[in-house]
């Protein structure tokens, strides 16, 4: 079981340090393969983000990757909801919890497909105007 904990630690650690969430392959992995709680997963992954963020905050302001003069209102926000949050998952059952973060992790993943579709789409609708561009450049030189 340390190994499959380990396991999830790094797995976490490398998906939060890149700023990704790094909870959303911990918590299934603590509460599928390690039968955890899903209330304790959610406590377990909190406690060890705190020390990973950190990590990763330092790294990404060297880098100057943050912006700070936005950041102070989404914070403040995410802070006085995240105490909401916590009192909330305090009277949710674990079956329930488990249920929404799972549709959570649906909401998730639908979102980062129709996302990538967009992206797609963009690119390709970028390279055909460049094609156009080519040829209509080609033609007036001719």
């Amino acid at each position: 079981m340390i190994f499959w904990e380990i396991i999830a630690g790094i797995i976490g650690g490398i998906i939060g340090g890149m700023g990704m969430g790094g909870g959303t392959l911990t918590i299934p992995i603590l509460t599928i393969f390690l039968s955890y709680a899903q209330l304790s997963a959610q406590g377990i992954n909190l406690i060890a983000f705190l020390p990973m963020s950190i990590i990763a905050l330092i790294i990404h302001i060297k880098n100057h990757l943050v912006a700070f003069k936005q950041t102070w209102l989404l914070a403040l926000v995410g802070c006085i909801f995240s105490l909401g949050g916590a009192l909330l998952a305090n009277h949710i059952s674990n079956a329930v919890l488990k249920k929404l973060f799972a549709v959570f992790l649906i909401g998730l993943a639908i979102w980062q497909i129709v996302e990538m579709i967009k992206a797609k789409k963009k690119k390709s609708e970028e390279e055909k105007s460049e094609k156009s561009g080519d040829t209509k450049e080609n033609n007036t030189h001719k």
